[in-house]
């Protein structure tokens, strides 16, 4: 049986708006089948999500605070509660058929964090799940976060790695609204992170591995 193909769109520094435009355009074009599936690659201005479940206690900062980091806040149609991203942050939107994979929203966040740990362990970093909770962490600090939408059974949203991003941003909010955890990045880590298109290699390849994906060429459908 021949592999479904994955499609990569690189969209590189890019507004939130801009990247949510062209996931639900992709999902809707999925609706009716498709031999592939998509993963949008992308860095945000800086910007906080509120998912579905989001509290704006969690955000910590006033107005005025973020108005003057230059950061938007935005309520979205993902699961979780509250997320930074920006500049420095590899955020990942699977465009993902599961009816022709798996039907099962706890799979496919487990499978990408999966990704996350195989394409941190191939930088030197071992990184792992802590039960109950979801996302990547590295001795008990969050260095990806996950949090999917689900139309049909195609996903959008996806993940969050932390490469090089201004770390002090996480400070304006508590991250998933987990109070008792630190965030990371491959960065504090290492000391110097990979250059970001090496890091979108590494995770591109262990995408495709993950589910089983033939990387394609050429225009997405």
């Amino acid at each position: 049986m021949k592999p479904r193909t994955c499609h990569v769109i690189d969209l590189g520094l890019c507004s939130f708006a801009k990247a949510y435009a062209l996931q639900k355009e992709m999902v809707y074009s999925k609706f009716e089948g498709s031999n592939n599936d998509t993963l949008i690659l992308v860095e945000h201005l800086p910007v906080i999500t509120l998912g579905r479940r989001g509290n704006k206690d969690n955000i910590c900062a006033s107005e005025d605070q973020l108005e003057l980091a230059g950061i938007e806040v935005l309520s979205i149609d993902r699961g979780g509660d509250v997320t930074y991203h920006g500049p420095g942050q590899l955020v990942g939107y699977p465009i993902m058929d599961l009816r022709a994979h798996r039907q099962d929203v706890d799979w496919i966040l487990r499978k990408l964090e999966e990704v996350l740990i195989t394409s941190l362990k191939r930088m030197g970093i071992e990184a792992h799940t802590e039960g109950g909770l979801t996302g990547v962490w590295v001795d008990g600090a969050k260095i990806a976060a996950i949090g999917i939408g689900i139309s049909r059974w195609i996903t959008f949203h996806g993940f969050a790695l932390n490469v090089a991003p201004t770390m002090r941003h996480f400070g304006l909010i508590i991250p998933c609204g987990i109070k008792d955890r630190s965030v990371t990045s491959i960065q504090e880590i290492l000391g110097q992170a990979p250059d970001m298109q090496e890091v979108k290699r590494i995770v591109v390849e262990s995408y495709c591995n993950t589910f089983g994906l033939e990387l394609m060429n050429g225009p997405a459908t």
